[in-house]
Formats: structure tokens, C-alpha cells, sequence
């Protein structure tokens, strides 16, 4: 079934609200892309899509921004379908939960707020209070994979039937040619600390005595003091000329990277989804990655049941130096893999799916709300 497959009963539009830098081409995250791809993919439902997108330094906003958030949402009809993204909604339940009262409101949550890397424990156990308040108000709620809506439902104590699974989709792509089959590494991931580049590093110190080269991609601007720390560790572990920080990439030219990649890494130390696992498995490339929360039931496996990748414990930098061994030194490894990989590609599904699902939510509220 197609997103145009989703009957409207009407045509008054799905209000969705994003953080303000959505659109932003300097700090794609797979965050803003889901985003994009579901304000897109509901407009092909043929259902209006009116995006509201508020400046702020979210879940923390400043004052401006809380203002702005409020007069959104405030001058809504009553009734109103709205799609809020969680980064936005789950920090601020003195604005949303008295607009639930009217609204119906289906927030989606890409990453529970105190599950972020580095956060002070009081300031973690906050966010954690303010976004359960804020989801027990919520007519729905969205996760992006099977593991956060578990946990959004074990955590906050949330009524299951309210809580729905709409996982990322995926664009098709060729397959990459890669460079020798095994040495050009790719790690795809902002350069924060929950996305591990520095565990990344600490392993390639250990295996610098193997033939391969890193690029990591993703934007340098989201934490520049973690950013310095990693530059630091890079010259300090000698791999200023096998390390590159190549900074944020979309459209051709990530296509392009992605195209000359033998194996993609990830080290991250939390991922609900992982959206850099299908995008290697969509062109054929096996994963080394961390076994973290939704990243293993993202990897999946092939029909025959192999598994598309190499899965280690997180915050081990020695083991995803003995993976990097294996797969340099077992050429029957690297082999299995890749056909593994073609093979769970055909699995994939479609962003065309993600927005049928996510449609489908919407129009339980929508018929909720009449």
C-alpha cells in the first residue's frame, strides 16, 4: 500500500512543528531528515501540510523561543491534527500539556531527552520528568524503531495502544564499488560524543598497523569543544593522515562517499534507530557497529539469517579493534557479509512507507478528534 493509499476524510491540514534549524543543509542529522521525509511524504497523501518550524535552542529553549512555541500552538483551531517533533515538545510541558486539552496531539520521539551522551545526571533527571509529562498528555505517541517504543512504554509507564512504531525509510541506491573490498572505512554521524568518534579513534590506534584509511562525515559544529578533544586525540594517536573529519555531506556527495566505502562504522554509545545502518545496507555495505539499543534490530539479518555486519559492545574501543581485525584478516568474513548485505537490502523498506504509517496515526487522531 502507498502513502496516496491512506484515505482523507477532509482537507484540513496536519500542522507539524520542527526544531528551527530543520532545513538547515550545515547540520543534517538523520533527525531532520525523518523530519523532511514525512512533511513531504503526508503532503503526497494528499492531505495539507503546514510546517511550523521554531528557532530555539531546544529542549532547553530560551525565552524568545518558548514565546514563539506557545503563540504557534496557541493560535491553532481547536481540534487541530499536529505532528510535534519531540526535541521541541518533550522539554516545554508548560506549553504543550495545556494545548493537549484541545489539540490533538501525536509527538515524535527520535531520542528520549535524557538519554543524550554527557549530560549532567540533575539536568538528565529533569528532562526525563518534563518529556514523561509531556507524553502522558500526548493523544499519541511516535517512536522511530520497536526498541524506543519499548522503552518509552517501560519508562514512562505509557498505555501501549498509544504509542506506534514508524521506522525511517530508506531511498534506493546503487551498489558501491568500494575500493580493494576492505580498507576504505566510513563512519556517517554528527560529531558529538554519543556518536563514539573518539572510541572510533582509539580503535584505529590500535590496528594502525593495518592498511586502512577513515573518513568520518557529519557536522563539526554541533559540540566544537568535543570536536577540539577529537582533533587532539587524532594528532595525538598519529592518524592526522588516515583520519579525516570531512564535515557535513548530503545529495551527490555523500552519495559519492558512500560509493568508495568498504565498511561503515559506528561507535555510538546511544542510537534508537541508526539511520546510517540502512543507508550502508541500501548500497550493499556491511556495518560495524555497536550493539547499542534499536542498532541491532536495524541491522537485522539476511533470509538465510546472517547477519549484515559485525556487532561489538559499546564503550569498548578494544573491541572494535579485534572486529577491524577479523575483517581485514578474514577474507571469507568480508565475503559473507557483503552478500549478506545485498541481501538484506532487498528488505529495506521505502520512505513511502514511513509516511503511510505515519499518515495512518494521524488519521486515528484525526477521526478521534470528530
Amino acid at each position: 500500500m502507498s502513502a496516496a493509499d491512506v484515505t482523507m476524510t477532509d482537507v484540513s491540514p496536519v500542522h507539524v512543528v520542527l526544531p528551527g534549524d530543520v532545513d538547515d543543509a550545515t547540520v543534517p542529522s538523520g533527525g531532520n531528515t525523518y523530519d523532511r521525509r514525512v512533511c513531504h511524504g503526508l503532503a503526497a497523501t494528499g492531505r495539507p501540510v503546514s510546517e511550523v518550524a521554531v528557532p530555539g535552542a531546544w529542549p532547553r529553549p530560551g525565552t524568545a523561543a518558548r514565546a514563539e512555541l506557545a503563540r504557534s500552538l496557541a493560535a491553532l483551531p481547536n481540534g487541530s491534527v499536529v505532528l510535534l517533533d519531540g526535541l521541541v515538545a518533550c522539554g516545554v510541558p508548560d506549553i504543550v500539556v495545556p494545548q493537549a486539552r484541545r489539540l490533538r496531539l501525536a509527538v515524535l520521539v527520535h531520542l528520549p531527552l535524557g538519554y543524550e551522551t554527557g549530560l549532567a545526571p540533575e539536568v538528565a533527571a529533569m528532562l526525563d520528568a518534563r518529556e514523561r509529562e509531556t507524553l502522558h498528555a500526548a493523544s499519541a505517541v511516535v517512536a522511530t524503531s520497536p526498541w524506543a517504543a519499548r522503552r518509552l512504554i517501560d519508562h514512562h509507564g505509557l498505555v501501549a495502544s498509544r504509542v506506534h512504531v514508524v521506522t525511517p525509510g530508506i531511498d534506493p541506491a546503487p551498489l558501491a564499488s568500494g575500493t580493494d573490498g576492505a580498507s576504505r572505512l566510513l563512519c556517517v554521524a554528527s560529531v558529538t560524543p554519543r556518536k563514539g568518534q573518539d572510541l572510533l579513534v582509539e580503535a584505529l590506534a590500535a590496528v594502525a598497523d593495518l592498511p586502512w584509511s577513515c573518513v568520518c562525515v557529519g557536522p563539526l559544529s554541533r559540540d566544537p569543544a568535543h570536536v577540539a578533544r577529537l582533533r587532539h586525540l587524532i594528532g595525538q594517536r598519529d592518524l592526522g593522515d588516515r583520519v579525516r573529519l570531512a564535515g557535513p555531506q548530503t545529495g551527490e556527495r555523500l552519495a559519492m562517499t558512500y560509493a568508495t566505502a568498504d565498511l561503515v562504522v559506528l561507535a555510538s554509545r546511544a542510537e534508537t534507530y541508526g539511520m546510517v545502518v540502512t543507508e550502508a545496507l541500501a548500497r550493499g555495505i556491511p556495518v560495524l557497529a555497536t550493539a547499542v539499543d534499536g542498532v541491532p534490530e536495524t541491522l537485522g539479518q539476511a533470509p538465510d539469517g546472517v547477519v549484515p555486519g559485525i556487532l561489538v559492545p559499546p564503550e569498548d574501543p578494544a573491541a572494535l579493534a579485534a572486529a577491524l581485525r577479523r575483517w581485514f584478516g578474514e577474507h571469507e568474513l568480508r565475503w559473507r557479509l557483503r552478500i549478506a548485505a545485498r541481501h538484506r537490502r532487498r528488505m529495506l523498506e521505502p520512505w513511502e512507507e514511513t509516511s503511510r504509517r505515519m499518515a495512518s496515526v494521524l488519521e486515528q487522531l484525526r477521526g478521534e478528534s470528530g
